[in-house]
């Protein structure tokens, strides 16, 4: 099977980068285009990064010598390739404007950017959680004027550590959930290098985050009516959201009561047992077990347990009963894999499968 040809835009950013480490040897999808800013266009990627390369692993050989194209020069970009990752860094209104570019260039989009995750006809998608949302597809299509083209994104990175362990438990009912997200830094496409203010600190503030992280959810929720995605209003989510000096992997302490109080017994059968379609579909990048519960009193950690499953699953520990809400728990996710990069590249295998997306 020849490969789908992928465009990475803004591909020398962090995320950008995390999709290029994710792509290497993907059996369905080869990297041919790396675009982003003017600044940058010209150079090989390699001249492009500089000493900027933040993966842990080397740089793959096959993109160090692509020249890299202007982001902004979008029919140049759209004719090479089959569709596009994004993972720009502009203002909101130049995202929602380059990435309808693309999809009305007849180039689909799979982002992992905010800024259409409320544009109506948008899907925005875990694959495990609302595939069924891709079906708002045809109508957004419509709307661009498009045959092939269209947007889809990924929610916040932050949610990934809570909200698979709830829609696990949705036939219980969740109606009220509280959740702390301790984040790390590299959702701020940082390292310690770059931000050595971030070491023996905690910053009790992320811009924007809270509202994303207690209304996503919901959307997520939503269902699919006359060509859009209408948000649930259940349950009630309310979050904080805090910086706190660990590379990768964000944590969440989470609150949460039912309308139909599940036992103990219940939620650990319903996390074991809660598979989704990627797994169905056996899709490359799907975790073969999503979510994992650790039974350890000081688990799940960020050092130890963010790359389970390669990073795509997700980890709860510390279930028990709360003498204000039914229960708490403990969650954690790998918010640039799982979270950012991964999460978008499961979802474009997803597309694939279902044939929104198909070689030119």
């Amino acid at each position: 099977m020849s490969k789908l040809r992928v465009g990475i835009l803004g591909g020398t950013g962090m995320v950008g980068q995390r999709f290029i480490a994710l792509l290497e040897n993907h059996p369905w999808f080869e990297v041919v285009v790396i675009a982003a800013s003017p600044r940058s266009a010209g150079k090989t990627y390699e001249e492009a990064v500089g000493d900027r390369w933040k993966m842990t692993t080397p740089m793959p050989e096959a993109v160090k010598k692509l020249i890299v194209k202007n982001v902004n020069e979008v029919e140049a970009v759209s004719s090479e390739v089959d569709f596009v990752f994004s993972a720009v860094d502009m203002t909101k209104d130049e995202i929602k404007a380059i990435e309808e570019a693309y999809a009305k260039a007849e180039t689909p989009v799979v982002s992992n950017n905010s800024a259409h995750r409320w544009t109506p006809d948008v899907p925005m998608v875990v694959p495990e959680l609302n595939p069924e949302h891709l079906e708002v597809i045809p109508d957004q299509r419509k709307r661009l004027g498009t045959k092939r083209g269209f947007i889809v994104v990924k929610p916040n990175c932050s949610i990934q550590s809570y909200t698979p362990a709830l829609h696990a438990l949705r036939e219980f009912g969740p109606k009220d959930v509280v959740a702390t997200t301790y984040q790390a830094i590299s959702g701020a496409g940082k390292t310690f290098k770059d931000w050595p203010d971030m070491i023996d600190n905690v910053i009790p503030y992320i811009g924007g985050e809270e509202e994303k992280s207690e209304q996503e959810p919901l959307r997520i929720w939503g269902k699919v009516m006359d060509g859009q995605i209408v948000k649930a209003t259940a349950p009630l989510i309310t979050t904080q959201c805090i910086r706190v000096p660990v590379s990768d992997g964000h944590t969440a302490a989470v609150f949460v009561s039912f309308e139909k109080k599940p036992t103990k017994d219940e939620i650990l059968k319903a996390w074991k047992e809660f598979k989704g379609l990627p797994q169905e579909l056996n899709l490359p990048s799907a975790p073969k077990q999503f979510i994992q519960y650790l039974e350890e009193d000081n688990r799940p950690q960020a050092k130890f347990d963010r790359d389970y499953e390669n990073g795509m699953g997700v980890s709860f520990g510390r279930l028990r009963e709360d003498t204000v809400y039914d229960y708490k728990f403990v969650g954690l996710s790998h918010n640039t894999v799982r979270g950012a990069a991964g999460g978008a590249v499961l979802i474009a295998e997803l597309l694939k499968a279902q044939g929104y997306i198909a070689a030119k």
